[in-house]
């Protein structure tokens, strides 16, 4: 079972110096992640779960433990690696979307790609494509401001696919949207993982962790609980 697990983190730590403070943020979390699971990570402020996705994203490193990703292990890369890791096997969304303002939602969704190195033209069909995949193809031309905020996150979603990553990191995706459209961006996140994608989604709401379908929950940088979400299980069933 070892080729199907994405994410393979054991007794990892994360220890703050704050002048003559040390502020233990994880204690010592082990947990795998397997190919496609869609994965809420849940817990308090404070609890660790941001910066347990930090460590998951590659940007930031642990004090103790270990982290394997993909069957490499990620205290042995270079910092190239670790880019690169970033760039085309992560995506990322984050709760306040983090658009360039003075970009339209086609060059923000293709900026990933300048990194990657694809051309001009090859950059821009690929940011149409997935504009269109996730229902902005007519706002494509459209910057951040003359955007909802939900068209805006769904940018940054579109931004995060662009490099069709194995793995997406969510970081509270709902944040600063209301209701209505936080349910649109979830009913997004579920198409998604339909295609393939493994999904990470850290959030301290509930009623959102309620559409993963394993629910990790993380309390003073350990894991309190790690259980299947069966409502989601029995709703698969019925619709099998």
């Amino acid at each position: 079972m070892a080729e199907s697990k994405v994410i393979d983190i054991r007794n990892l730590s994360k220890v703050y110096i704050m002048g003559d403070t040390e502020v233990r943020a994880l204690q010592s979390i082990s947990l795998a992640i397997e190919k496609n699971e869609y994965v809420a990570l849940m817990g308090p402020s404070g609890s660790g779960k941001s910066t347990l996705m930090n460590l998951i994203g590659c940007l930031d490193t642990p004090s103790g433990g270990e982290y394997i990703l993909n069957n490499r292990l990620v205290s042995a890369m270079s910092d190239s690696e670790l880019a690169q890791v970033r760039n085309k096997e992560i995506g990322f969304v984050f709760q306040t979307f983090n658009l360039l303002p003075r970009l339209s939602a086609l060059e923000n969704v293709a900026l990933p790609l300048v990194y990657a190195g694809w051309s001009r033209a090859a950059r821009m069909a690929r940011a149409e494509e997935i504009l269109d995949a996730v229902g902005l193809k007519d706002r494509m031309h459209h910057k951040p401001n003359e955007l909802s905020g939900g068209q805006r996150q769904r940018v940054a979603v579109a931004r995060a696919l662009v490099n069709n990553p194995s793995i997406i990191l969510a970081d509270e995706p709902t944040g600063n949207l209301d209701t209505k459209t936080s349910y649109e961006i979830m009913e997004l996140f579920e198409d998604i993982h339909a295609r393939g994608n493994t999904i990470i989604l850290v959030t301290h709401e509930a009623d959102i962790a309620a559409h993963a379908h394993r629910i990790v929950r993380v309390r003073d940088g350990l894991v309190e609980s790690d259980s299947v979400n069966g409502d989601v299980v029995k709703l698969r069933k019925e619709l099998a």
